[in-house]
């Protein structure tokens, strides 16, 4: 039976997401088809309104992503959405309301019956709870985890991908670690499903990679700087030779103008939507201790040039000024509260209003770090290519621990692939940040969660299966 329901996957999913996105729409429109007879006709308003909804449901789930069971957990497919449906929700209401001000309706422009969209938003929240865990429930009924096998490097390495594997254990089941030196590397490969390949240099992850590819096996490795350069470069033709080419000149004049532009607009708009948070909060840190209100600090930006970040404080005054760990103690009460929703960074918009950051951009760092991180990671200067921003590719997918590896190669994609699209979809993607709990997760002293690694030896399942026994005893 399960073999069956394997064959038609592919229509299986066509099928439950047509319903999915279905009656979502049935939701939304038959709420509003009973107070607007229009949307019960063939009429231009119940055209336009359709069209809307299709049209902006596709692009906010091109920007929020889709309902990718299997691939994602319930509750990020359950964010994604919620918040695409809000968003679509909004906008085609507010085209309803543009088709029905007329002399049949209404004389001037009226919201639609706004608060209707509360039970609506409500419905359709309770439609994708069911769906997104309903349909990875039957998905993983279906489908057994992959027999996973990972080659890396060291045990530091190790760590590190074992971290971000062992969260989806429904998807994947580590049976074999291995280091890349291994002799009996192509033998374990053959009997595996997936492969994680994590820390590998060039020249032996090409080799493991093209030796997957002719076994037929599912391969996942992490990108390097020469990945960023070739993802991002263009296909040409010299007379009949193929060759890949990269033009790496940063932003044209043209992009930093339009970019500027929509700078200053953001800034303002959002200055004076959440200047009500920003009163509130600054009366509860002075309350607290009686401190200063704005913190500022020394960062640096394009070009590597110097400027003064302001933030709202969430520390003690009277510490020393580092990273922040997990369970820090220099962090005040409610300065717990504005770094949990990222309410500390507002005050960066008037940052972006003085030229110094961009509303989307790599993270600001603290000056010691750039040193720090470039002394490791030399291409970590090339993100000072363009300027620093208060949200960004590194913001969003990272965390406030992600590894400077991780977010460099974040924030050159970003700076690699720029567009004004780019730009909105990373926008809309921050409101992500908000719902993910671990988002502001500290950084911990570095934990062993595995024995000691070394070459030419591979660890078992069992071996595994009892470290990690022995780690939540511990």
């Amino acid at each position: 039976m399960k073999r069956k329901l394997r064959k038609l996957e592919t229509s299986i999913l066509f099928i439950i997401r047509f319903a999915l996105n279905f009656l979502l729409f049935f939701v939304f429109y038959g709420m509003y088809a009973r107070s607007n007879w229009q949307l019960f006709n063939i009429s231009r308003t119940s055209a336009v309104t359709i069209a809307t909804y299709i049209v902006v449901s596709y692009m906010f789930a091109n920007i929020y992503g889709r309902y990718d069971i299997g691939k994602r957990k319930s509750r990020p497919i359950v964010h994604s959405l919620f918040l695409a449906s809000i968003f679509t929700d909004l906008l085609t209401l507010l085209m309803l309301s543009i088709m029905n001000t007329n002399a049949s309706n209404n004389k001037s422009f009226v919201v639609e019956q706004p608060f209707l969209l509360i039970p609506i938003l409500a419905i359709q929240y309770i439609i994708i709870w069911i769906f997104a865990y309903g349909g990875n429930k039957l998905y993983f009924m279906i489908y057994e985890p992959e027999k996973c096998l990972i080659i890396t490097s060291s045990q530091r390495s190790l760590n590190e991908v074992i971290r971000g594997i062992r969260k989806y254990k429904l998807q994947y089941k580590i049976n074999l670690i291995a280091d890349y030196h291994d002799k009996e590397l192509k033998k374990y490969i053959t009997t595996h499903d997936t492969i994680f390949i994590y820390d590998v240099p060039i020249k032996e992850r090409t080799d493991i990679i093209e030796f997957c590819y002719q076994n037929m096996k599912n391969v996942y490795f992490n990108p390097d700087m020469h990945d960023v350069v070739e993802k991002n470069s263009h296909h040409i033709l010299l007379d009949d030779l193929s060759m890949y080419g990269n033009y790496s000149k940063g932003l044209t004049l043209e992009q930093r103008a339009v970019k500027r532009i929509e700078d200053i607009i953001i800034s303002v708009i959002a200055l004076v939507i959440t200047s009500p948070l920003l009163l509130i909060s600054a009366i509860l840190i002075k309350i607290e201790d009686k401190g200063s209100i704005i913190f500022k600090q020394n960062r640096a930006t394009r070009n590597g040039k110097i400027f003064s970040v302001y933030k709202l404080r969430t520390m003690r005054e009277d510490v020393e000024n580092y990273s922040a760990i997990e369970d820090d103690e220099r962090v005040t009460k409610v300065g717990r509260v504005l770094r949990k929703y990222r309410i500390d960074e507002l005050p960066q918009f008037f940052n972006v209003l003085k030229g110094d950051m961009s509303v989307v951009g790599p993270r600001p760092e603290m000056l010691a770090n750039i040193f720090n991180y470039t002394s490791m990671l030399p291409a970590f200067e090339y993100r000072l290519r363009v300027k620093a921003g208060i949200t960004g590719h590194a913001q969003i997918a990272g965390k406030y621990n992600t590894s400077p590896r991780d977010k460099l190669i974040l924030d050159l994609m970003y700076i690699e692939e720029y567009s004004m699209w780019l730009d909105i979809k990373l926008l809309f993607q921050t409101f992500i940040v908000l719902l993910k709990r671990d988002s502001t997760e500290a950084f911990k002293d570095e934990e062993m969660v595995f024995k000691e690694y070394s070459e030419d030896t591979a660890i078992s399942a069992e071996i595994i299966e009892e470290e990690l026994n022995k780690k939540v005893e511990d």
